[in-house]
């Protein structure tokens, strides 16, 4: 029994997710979500009690933990920093090369859409925001660069990467986020000013 609750609770947030990237937070309404996951209300409600904004929360936690998972073995995949963040970002570039291959949800469009109406999430995609950058400073302290000088490069790399996501995605091509991979080398080349 407790493998088809679990079986639920993953298909009800898979639908969201795709729902929320395809028309968005506000446009996604619950007895869409009910409906394309072919899950009972009740079993929602079961799973999500406090409805959708749980169900986004949930949808943003899973996104920063497998972010956090694939930048990490990117981050570990070179010895050499510059060549282990160029690998990350077309890394990410490959997932908007085919339609099909987008899944996730992308949390700079949810918090871009959400920062100024639900706290909660704006709280959440903050959270994921700086973990992603605790993670690309870490590195980038491991290999020589001073914490302050790290942690601005960090910022810098995700913003650049937010919006390359972006783009990439009005483009359908992932050809933006290998530009930004090819200006790496010149990012990073100062690691103590």
């Amino acid at each position: 029994m407790k493998i088809k609750k679990e079986h639920t609770k993953e298909i009800i947030l898979k639908t969201a997710t795709r729902l929320f990237q395809t028309q968005g937070y506000n446009g996604t309404g619950i007895n869409q979500i009910i409906e394309e996951s072919g899950t009972p209300k009740g079993s929602l409600y079961y799973h999500f009690p406090k409805g959708k904004e749980e169900i986004a929360l949930e949808a943003i936690h899973l996104m920063k933990k497998l972010v956090l998972e694939a930048a990490g073995k990117d981050l570990d995949s070179a010895d050499d920093v510059v060549k282990a963040f160029q690998q990350h970002v077309k890394n990410i570039a490959l997932f908007f090369d085919t339609q099909d291959r987008m899944e996730g949800l992308k949390i700079g469009l949810l918090a871009a859409e959400t920062a100024n109406t639900h706290e909660t999430l704006r709280l959440a995609c903050e959270s994921t925001f700086k973990e992603w950058q605790n993670l690309y400073a870490e590195k980038l302290e491991q290999s020589g660069y001073k914490t302050t000088k790290a942690q601005e490069l960090a910022v810098t790399i995700n913003a650049l990467l937010e919006g390359a996501i972006t783009i990439s995605l009005t483009n359908k091509s992932g050809d933006t986020l290998r530009i930004i991979a090819n200006q790496i080398p010149a990012l990073l080349n100062q690691k103590h000013h």
